[in-house]
């Protein structure tokens, strides 16, 4: 009977081992054929956790991948993004033949020090998106992505020289702009589903913004927020900076401010019980906050009405 808890794999060997392909020519990085991969073992762990990063392009996947509770069918040419530490599951018939096409690539943390990469690869929001958040890609999209893992995989089969770890690492870096430029058309093309969570966003903010939650439990964060929309954060904020330029947490705070521009314009309530009503604990923050947005203090802002 499968452990319930996520089997670890520290290296890219001790991975391709479990698969059943070949080990890699250079143990910190590798690309693989996905079609290589024929079926899944029987005693397939629950979940599975991955010490590197994963970069997997895959077409007609008969199965679904999760991470935790959300599930995607890959049923088209899509890209996925994990970093280290990530916890995700595959669910297929293990006696079917699996008939998906694509590259993943394989890149262990180690193989990025000492060049800049190492520190801005944490700056690409999508490794943190879920795979239901997956980047959809076009044919001459994909056509693109496929040509670079396989140049990266062509330089490190290649007899390894003091250029190696910089073509791959330049060929690495292209391969992740482009897919933030694909991911921002994407969020620009789906214009039906984004506005609809849009609007539903502006939803779950009046609802809250006009309940006890404000007293109750101060400002909504953005993870709650994400998990009523079911999206994580850093695909919700990555969306709102596409569509309006603001992030999660700047969209709150515009909602904070419309409700206590309101409050100041329409109540006796003094600036101590608007910032309570509001959630702030300490009136300061309420007012450092309030000047930051809006360039007037509280009662500045209110005096004008006067």
């Amino acid at each position: 009977m499968a452990s319930t808890a996520p089997h670890r794999f520290k290296t890219i060997s001790e991975f391709l081992k479990f698969r059943e392909l070949p080990m890699p020519e250079y143990p910190l990085i590798s690309v693989i054929d996905v079609a290589s991969i024929q079926r899944l073992q029987n005693d397939e762990p629950i979940s599975l956790v991955l010490d590197f990063y994963c970069i997997a392009l895959k077409r007609n996947f008969n199965g679904k991948m999760k991470y935790g509770q959300q599930a995607y069918d890959f049923d088209e040419g899509i890209m996925t993004f994990m970093s280290p530490g990530q916890v995700f599951s595959i669910e297929v018939n293990k006696n079917e033949e699996l008939k998906h096409s694509g590259w993943i690539l394989y890149i262990h943390p180690d193989f990025l020090w000492g060049t800049p990469l190492a520190r801005k690869i944490k700056e690409y929001e999508y490794f943190d998106y879920s795979v239901h958040e997956a980047l959809f890609l076009s044919e001459k999209e994909e056509v693109m992505i496929a040509g670079i893992m396989q140049n990266i995989e062509q330089e490190y089969r290649a007899n390894i020289d003091k250029f190696s770890q910089d073509l791959i690492v330049a060929q690495l870096e292209l391969l992740l702009t482009y897919a933030g430029r694909f991911y921002h058309r994407q969020f620009l093309t789906r214009k039906i589903s984004n506005h609809e969570t849009l609007n539903r966003l502006e939803d779950i903010l009046n609802i809250y913004f006009n309940s006890e939650d404000l007293i109750k439990r101060g400002l909504p964060t953005v993870g709650y927020v994400a998990e009523i929309l079911n999206v994580s954060s850093s695909y919700l904020s990555g969306l709102l900076k596409t569509l309006t330029g603001q992030s999660t947490q700047q969209h709150i705070h515009e909602k904070l401010i419309e409700k206590a521009k309101e409050k100041l314009s329409t109540t006796s309530l003094s600036v101590s019980e608007i910032a309570y009503t509001l959630g702030f604990e300490h009136p300061q923050s309420f007012n450092k906050l309030f000047k930051k947005k809006t360039k007037l203090s509280p009662l500045e802002f209110r005096n004008a009405f006067i």
